[in-house]
């Protein structure tokens, strides 16, 4: 038997693995002399300590979408407000999740409702909602 949350974790790239890669790419630079310690940002955008937390987060959604009854609303929406509940917790201490932030995690969302099968656009049009409303109800950030 597979696990569920690990086809969608395959599937779908989280944002915490590009922002980690940055970190990465411009420790490298540093170290190599290309790149002045003072002009490595991603390090200041995504803290170590910050990323970990929405890693957290992410992985409980992918267990709760592995899971979830998709022909449900209720019970969909309900993994969409635990997730963003739960990214306000993460950014409540750091700040960290700015316009870009914000743009790639609603859309990772998106996309692992979609890769579940869940019809997003449907199910925020029953909500009276559109698409890229679907974090809204709950997002701080």
């Amino acid at each position: 038997m597979s696990d569920p949350a690990a086809i969608v974790r395959n599937m779908i790239e989280r944002p915490t693995v590009r922002w980690r890669n940055q970190i990465a790419e411009q420790d490298a630079e540093i170290a190599a002399g290309t790149l002045a310690p003072e002009k490595a940002y991603a390090v200041q955008l995504w803290p170590p300590a910050f990323t970990t937390a929405v890693d957290t987060v992410l992985a409980a959604y992918e267990q709760d979408v592995a899971v979830v009854d998709t022909t449900s609303d209720e019970a969909v929406w309900a993994t969409v407000e635990t997730v963003v509940v739960g990214l306000n917790q993460a950014d409540e201490e750091f700040g960290a999740i700015e316009t870009g932030e914000r743009e790639e995690l609603a859309e990772y969302i998106d996309a692992v409702l979609t890769g579940a099968g869940v019809d997003v656009a449907a199910l925020t049009a029953r909500g009276g909602h559109h698409r890229g409303e679907l974090t809204d109800s709950w997002r701080d950030w």
